[in-house]
């Protein structure tokens, strides 16, 4: 049965995810995504800081960005192996000491800035 399971998770995988650069939780991140309207596809982009990521070589593993757009809170959850994320690109690396930063959805304007990393490179 595993064998069946590793046959189709590797017919699915994504061969962009090796592109992807190492980033983290609390980085600011800008997610290229495809976007098909009708006949035609373009690229739509998404930046927002990169608040919780589950098992980032596995298979299964998504990250999540969130964005404050019009004074609104917006969460999207990218999938590593999915066809639909084209690129992502590291604008701030933000330093963090959690994995996960749930919190701040409660926050709003200046509270919720992450300072930045100026060690990582």
């Amino acid at each position: 049965m595993s064998n069946l399971v590793k046959l189709v998770e590797s017919k699915n995988l994504n061969p962009k995810v090796k592109d992807l650069p190492d980033f983290r939780t609390g980085d600011t991140v800008n997610v290229g995504v495809r976007i098909q309207e009708g006949e035609k596809t373009r690229t739509q982009y998404f930046q927002g800081t990169c608040i919780a990521m589950k098992a980032p070589g596995n298979f299964h593993g998504h990250f999540r960005v969130r964005k404050i757009s019009d004074g609104v809170g917006v969460e999207r959850v990218f999938p590593f192996h999915s066809p639909v994320v084209e690129s992502v690109e590291i604008l701030v690396k933000g330093k963090s000491r959690r994995a996960k930063h749930f919190y701040l959805r409660d926050r709003v304007g200046k509270a919720s800035r992450i300072a930045v990393d100026y060690t990582r490179e």
